[in-house]
C-alpha cells in the first residue's frame, strides 16, 4: 500500500473536469486507487464516489493505492492534481 497527499488548488475544487481527468488517469492502473478526505474514501475510478466527497479549493486529500503499480498510479495523479489538472 502506497499513500500521499496532495492539495488540490483548482478554484472549482475537484468537479467534474478536473475529476474526470483523475478517474481517466486512475482507470490506467490495474492497483486499487482511492481518494481519502475527512475519513470518507472512496474509488478514485468511480466518478459519483469522488464527486460525492465534495473536495473544495484548498482541501488536502489522500491519495491511496494498493497493487503492482502503486506507486506510479499514486504518483501519476499527485502530478496530475499539482500541474492543476493540465494534461
Amino acid at each position: 500500500m502506497y499513500e500521499k497527499k496532495a492539495t488540490i488548488m483548482k478554484s472549482v475544487g475537484l468537479h467534474a473536469r478536473p475529476a474526470t481527468f483523475l478517474i481517466q488517469k486512475a482507470n490506467e492502473y490495474r492497483s486499487s486507487i482511492w481518494i481519502e478526505m475527512n475519513e470518507r474514501r472512496v474509488n478514485a475510478k468511480s466518478l459519483l464516489g469522488v464527486l460525492s466527497l465534495g473536495v473544495a479549493q484548498g482541501a488536502t486529500i489522500s491519495i491511496i493505492a494498493d497493487g503492482p503499480d502503486e506507486e506510479a498510479a499514486v504518483e501519476t495523479l499527485c502530478e496530475l492534481i499539482n500541474s492543476d489538472f493540465e494534461e
